[in-house]
């Protein structure tokens, strides 16, 4: 008869740095922005990862749209031609997660030697337990914001938000909905725009009835064999995405570093908060 021996289980930290959009910071985030400081390059941090090169954008764009300073920046110039840079903040913030993970791993040991007390199924219930925790969304521009004005109209409320200086967002959203929300000046809440809710428009004059009209310059284009994802960058270092047909793409001749506005209608933005 062949015995067994005993499966020592242990948690291994992976530390999540949550805001109320989610998951903000995780290791491979950490990971890449610590390669953008080795190497100055966001196609070079990507490959040591690794991350293909859209989502490396994809995570910059994400982090720098919920940061309260942006984490990134494009810089120009130079003998290279300009690259990518981590700023200040960005370094601050790697370094704090690096802290953080060291205390939360020890935690994490302390814990599993109390819960191996009770026997191997104990950590199985835990483990299962927090991935039932877990939660994500698919909505490609998270934008946060604070409530500086609130409109009833007959079909709910107007409601908009100033995101920083320059750009404000503006969405529709029923009277229950902002009862249940409690939403009220000075509030900050959060906003969810699908990419496929967000047209382009390199035109000056402003035709569209839409009632956001976030201006920038393109960022970044990731071209596909029908759809591409378009980039905009606005002031601030926040970033709006739309989802461009092949078509279109080529009528409207975007390039990076040229101007462009996204344009959202009210009822394309979400907004949620957390109590």
């Amino acid at each position: 008869m062949i015995t067994r021996r005993p499966i020592h289980h242990k948690f291994v930290g992976k530390l999540s740095v949550e805001t109320e959009f989610g998951a903000f910071l995780w290791d491979t985030r950490i990971r890449l922005l610590e390669a953008i400081d080795r190497y100055g390059s966001i196609s070079q941090a990507a490959k040591a990862v690794p991350l293909s090169y859209k989502a490396a954008w994809d995570a910059v764009d994400a982090m720098n749209n919920v940061a309260e300073e942006a984490v990134v920046e494009r810089s120009t110039g130079g003998r290279h031609g300009g690259g990518t840079v981590l700023t200040e903040y960005g370094r601050r913030i790697v370094a704090m997660y690096r802290a953080v993970e060291q205390e939360y791993q020890a935690g994490l040991d302390r814990l599993a030697d109390r819960l191996g007390e009770g026997g191997s199924g104990d950590i199985r219930q835990f483990q299962s337990m927090l991935r039932r925790m877990s939660v994500r969304t698919s909505a490609r521009n998270q934008f946060t914001g604070v409530i500086c004005a609130m409109q009833e109209g007959p079909a709910g409320f107007e409601v908009r938000l100033r995101l920083d200086d320059t750009n404000q967002l503006t969405a529709t959203i029923t009277r229950k909905s902002a009862e249940n929300l409690g939403l009220r000046i000075g509030m900050e809440v959060h906003a969810l725009v699908k990419a496929t809710a967000v047209v382009l428009s390199n035109d000056p004059t402003p035709a569209s009835a839409a009632r956001n009209r976030l201006c920038g310059t393109v960022d970044h284009i990731h071209r596909g064999p029908m759809n591409s994802e378009v980039s905009i960058l606005l002031s601030g270092g926040r970033t709006v995405t739309a989802m461009v047909g092949k078509e279109a793409l080529n009528k409207m001749q975007l390039e990076v570093g040229k101007p462009c506005c996204a344009l959202i209608e009210a009822s394309g933005v979400t907004l949620f908060c957390f109590a």
